[in-house]
């Protein structure tokens, strides 16, 4: 394929603009640290509680409006075999902030937590926490590849460059300027790359309708044209596969660190709260532009442009539909501009990868180990983080190329393992480990034996309308959610049968390994931070500097 030189400067030009703002906000978090009364890692993962309304938003919203996102958006629109009605991620993550800023943000915030796994810390103690801890940790690296992938591939439309070439270029530049300042460096960046999608996609689109190789959009929603209607159709043997899609993507959402990182980075529980609605509007908006696109894609005559017959579709290159579009319908000074904006969505979602699989490796899982850190020490521990998380997850692409086999990993342990996790620690003061433990159990096994045909495992426990399609079981059943629902009642229903075995005294205490008979409110542990009424800890977030 063709070298575009004007693209590879666009590139560097944004690379050189990304490094240069986190050298700057760098310098900016080292002279809070001498200032900051909350440590080394709220400054570093928090910063210091100062953001504010505006620089939040900018931050939330491009910490999921990845790469993946906006050319995943368009090639499921395109899809012939899926349609619009299978690419609701921009509903999905709109539903996902509105319903973390009514119910999750306050209890996190108000807290003075540092990351989601802190309230575990503080009421099952360090070791079950660590274990815990494992799972989003696993699941943020996963998300790494995901991002990267989707830039790297994207790169490689418009150049000779290798494919690993612009992973590893991208993934280095991600490193460094996250070491360099920490969620500083992440929440301003990401005001520039956010500014950088939202104007380049709004741009893009107009070019793109604008051309008149494809056919009017309201005739080929509805009308087999060129392909399937691109509006999608819903069997009835796949509503509960989509019901389950969506609470996934939606709900699932809420046990990834990234959301909550966010908000515990407010300067006060309000604006945590008004980011997340804030930005619940504005990624809609930002999925507007990847829906059309997708569209036109699907309305092209594609004898009429200069990629010619057979359609994307038909080469395998369906995932490419967006930039494909952008280089063959649109002028070249376009399309660079469009390049640089899916640039700068995987640019921001990888930065977010990394601090959040950071901020629960130190907090929740070193500390298990290393019961006493000095501030150098922590500080080091963090920059060293980054960079092994960044480079095992920039490794992972060689494993696959394709972002689907990590997203449906990253998610499923989330939806199904953390979530009703985190609802109970949060919302039923009953809860106690046993019932962790078991709910954990739970929906690990069940989940494994439900399948997956990304990662060739047999669906063994098989609920009713399961097939066999092309000598693979499909699950008609919402069987992810089962999995969460089972887990959930499982926490419950194990928690107060210990509580009731041994507070009655039918089992004898000394076989309470947990004491959930004498533990009431377990103090804080090292890692979270004071409740709301220690004035200290709280002074930090009512400065609304940012």
């Amino acid at each position: 394929m063709a070298l575009h030189i004007s693209g590879l400067i666009m590139m560097v030009i944004f690379y050189l603009l990304v490094l240069g703002i986190g050298i700057w906000t760098s310098l900016k978090s080292k002279k809070m640290e001498k200032n900051s009364a909350g440590g080394q890692m709220e400054v570093s993962f928090l910063a210091n509680r100062r953001v504010t309304l505006a620089v939040g938003v900018f931050t939330m919203t491009a910490t999921w409006v990845g790469g993946a996102f906006i050319i995943g958006v368009a090639e499921t629109v395109y899809d012939p075999t899926k349609g619009l009605i299978w690419a609701l991620i921009p509903l999905q993550m709109s539903v996902s902030f509105i319903i973390g800023g009514l119910f999750f943000a306050k209890p996190m915030r108000d807290k003075n937590y540092i990351t989601m796994m802190d309230p575990f810390q503080r009421k099952y103690g360090k070791t079950l926490t660590g274990l815990l801890a494992i799972i989003p940790f696993i699941s943020e690296v996963m998300w790494v590849p995901v991002t990267l992938i989707s830039l790297g591939v994207t790169v490689s439309i418009f150049s000779d460059l290798p494919l690993s070439l612009c992973i590893w270029m991208s993934a280095a530049v991600a490193i460094v300027y996250t070491v360099l300042g920490g969620l500083y460096s992440v929440a301003f960046t990401d005001v520039i790359q956010l500014s950088l999608v939202f104007c380049s996609l709004w741009l893009c689109a107009p070019f793109v309708l604008a051309s008149d190789v494809y056919t009017d959009l309201r005739q080929t929603a509805f009308n087999h044209t060129f392909q399937a209607p691109w509006l999608g159709r819903l069997e009835s043997d796949d509503v509960w596969i989509w019901i389950d899609n969506f609470l996934a993507m939606s709900v699932g959402n809420l046990a990834f660190q990234d959301f909550h990182q966010r908000t515990l980075s407010s300067s006060s529980t309000a604006t945590a709260r008004m980011i997340c609605f804030v930005a619940a509007g504005v990624v809609i908006i930002l999925g507007i532009p990847p829906v059309l696109i997708g569209a036109v894609a699907a309305s092209t005559d594609w004898n009429l442009t200069s990629y010619g017959s057979p359609s994307p579709y038909e080469r395998g290159e369906a995932a490419m539909a967006l930039p494909i579009i952008l280089l063959h319908l649109t002028p070249t000074a376009v399309f660079v501009v469009g390049m640089g904006a899916i640039a700068g969505a995987a640019m921001s979602s990888t930065d977010s990868c990394l601090l959040a699989a950071t901020s629960i490796f130190t907090t929740n899982i070193y500390t298990l180990v290393r019961h006493q850190v000095s501030e150098r020490e922590l500080q080091w521990v963090i920059r060293l983080s980054i960079v092994v998380v960044g480079t095992v997850g920039t490794s992972l692409t060689y494993l696959d190329s394709r972002t689907l086999a990590f997203w449906i990993l990253s998610s499923d342990l989330t939806y199904t393992v953390m979530l009703p996790q985190l609802i109970c620690i949060l919302f039923v003061g009953s809860s106690n480990a046993y019932g962790a433990v078991a709910g954990y159990i739970v929906a690990f096994v069940m989940r494994v034996l439900c399948g997956e045909p990304v990662f060739n495992l047999p669906a063994i426990l098989r609920f009713p309308g399961c097939a066999l399609e092309d000598g693979v079981y499909v699950q008609r059943w919402p069987f992810k959610t089962i999995c969460m629902l089972s887990s959930l009642v499982t926490i419950l229903v194990f928690s107060y049968a210990t509580s009731l075995l041994f507070n009655k005294g039918i089992l004898p205490e000394r076989w309470d390994l947990f004491r959930v008979k004498t533990q009431e409110e377990t103090p804080p542990a090292d890692g979270a931070r004071l409740g709301e009424n220690d004035k200290h800890a709280s002074e930090p977030m009512l400065d609304t500097r940012c």
